[in-house]
């Protein structure tokens, strides 16, 4: 991933290294650094080892990368949003092979779309849980109920653009189907 000072800078945003963070809210002392430094302090009662926790890895880097959706690429509000989409409202178990096929279906998509723009919400309006929020919990099952509101509170944040990640998401859903269907076809002789 690119550095996030760049994304910025090439965005146009200009990063402000105080106070609350400017994207999310949270209430730090160095803005944007600290909450970018402490991301991963709410997740450590979570076991990311154990594949069962994989789901609120996801979530949890979907929610705040659409939080923080300046200091990314463009893009990346695609693959955020379109994967909530599918997680939330499809009701799909994910997996990082998933995420890998997610992001080659959004290469295709981009091919055909170049000029194509999620609208993101205003900074301060993409839902009121951050990750610092996590930090405050103390068990692994309040850490993963707490993941799951954060999700889909950022998730209907950007309700003006479901309709487009919604046909990201059935795109990808045809063309995954369609590719596991083939290759059992194939494997099975058929």
């Amino acid at each position: 991933m690119q550095d996030f000072i760049d994304q910025a800078e090439k965005n146009g945003v200009l990063l402000i290294d105080n106070g609350k963070c400017q994207f999310c809210g949270a209430d730090y002392q160095k803005g944007i650094f600290e909450c970018m430094e402490n991301y991963n302090k709410g997740l450590e009662h979570l076991d990311f080892n154990d594949s069962k926790n994989h789901l609120f890895r996801f979530l949890s880097v979907d929610a705040h990368a659409l939080q923080h959706s300046e200091i990314h690429g463009r893009w990346s509000n695609h693959f955020h949003l379109t994967r909530l989409h599918l997680i939330l409202e499809k009701k799909q178990t994910w997996d990082y092979n998933k995420s890998h096929l997610l992001s080659d279906h959004l290469n295709r998509y981009k091919s055909n779309k170049p000029n194509e723009f999620l609208i993101s919400p205003e900074s301060l309006n993409r839902g009121k849980i951050t990750a610092k929020d996590l930090t405050k919990v103390i068990t692994a099952e309040e850490c993963a109920k707490l993941i799951i509101k954060w999700a889909d509170e950022v998730y209907h944040s950007w309700n003006s653009n479901h309709g487009t990640v919604s046909q990201i998401a059935e795109g990808f859903l045809d063309n995954y189907y369609n590719q596991t269907t083939l290759r059992r076809k194939i494997n099975n002789g058929k």
